[in-house]
């Protein structure tokens, strides 16, 4: 299987009221995040057999921006296993459910998203440390998981995105006027 770990993408600032906070969606910024990452995998010819989101807006925005653009087709599932309250054992059980999936997404956020792909890569043994990798807000991770440990393969950060997209964008030549 290969697993793709995206952190939501911009939704600017967080609300001092928890309940609001639940549904603040993602800004302008984060939008167009979502469309430029949808653009390069499309162009590194990416797509996913099951897209499954936290159930807060910007992620199950963030998932569906990203899903619809690169051609997915089914629903979305919402899974508690990804929300800011879950831990390890909650997403090894998501991970679990859906192991017939060749590439399967999963949309989250900080900090459990992280500490999620640190235990795959490092499993949890006494006196061991996962791994920290940052992901910033719109990272995607790819995690290899066959019969051996986690391999992680890539990670795209929302500038290397960025920079993918605007040079995979730009013509080939240059435009010449002519009067």
């Amino acid at each position: 299987m290969n697993l793709y770990l995206l952190r939501h993408a911009s939704a600017g600032l967080r609300r001092p009221n928890p309940l609001l906070d639940l549904k603040r969606p993602l800004d302008k910024e984060g939008k167009q995040h979502c469309l430029h990452l949808a653009h390069v995998l499309n162009a590194l010819k990416i797509s996913f057999d099951q897209v499954i989101s936290s159930p807060l807006k910007r992620s199950v925005q963030t998932a569906q921006l990203v899903a619809t653009e690169t051609g997915f087709e089914h629903r979305i599932v919402l899974s508690d296993a990804l929300a800011p309250t879950a831990v390890f054992d909650d997403f090894r059980k998501l991970l679990d459910a859906h192991q017939t999936a060749e590439n399967l997404l999963v949309v989250g956020h900080s900090p459990n998203i992280q500490q999620f792909l640190g235990c795959l890569l490092v499993p949890q043994h006494q006196g061991v440390q996962p791994a920290q990798i940052r992901m910033r807000k719109g990272s995607i991770a790819r995690v290899s998981l066959t019969r051996g440990p986690a391999v992680l393969t890539s990670v795209l950060d929302p500038r290397t995105v960025r920079a993918l997209y605007v040079t995979s964008t730009k013509r080939s030549r240059p435009k010449i006027s002519r009067k």
